[in-house]
């Protein structure tokens, strides 16, 4: 015996099949989201903090200013900075202002 849905009844099961449809597509198109502009934020965040873990003293840094200068010492999150061939320009700053980092040794 088959149960036959009046017009009401029908209706309200193609609605629901519809919002279940556009929860679906919203939870599609925020995974999207997260994939192609979190997920790469949140690497090189991770890249520039093992940059500056490894940060050591005699190596040759880019500032987020454009200045090179090679760092002469350090501290918890500040490095002094010594800039051009006089000894005298040292500048104290911070780990966070350094955009790369070339190590003493590599060319």
């Amino acid at each position: 015996m088959g149960i036959l849905l009046t017009g009401a009844d029908a209706a309200a099961g193609a609605g629901g099949a519809g919002l279940i449809s556009m929860l679906l597509m919203y939870a599609v198109v925020i995974g999207a989201m997260w994939f192609f502009l979190m997920r790469p934020q949140n690497k090189e965040k991770k890249r520039v903090a093992a940059m500056l873990a490894s940060l050591a003293i005699g190596d040759v840094v880019l500032t987020t200013s454009g200045f090179y200068g090679v760092v002469i010492d350090m501290k918890d999150d500040m490095v002094i900075v010594e800039f051009g061939s006089n000894k005298n320009c040292r500048i104290p700053m911070e780990k966070n202002a350094i955009s790369r980092v070339e190590k003493a040794g590599e060319g």
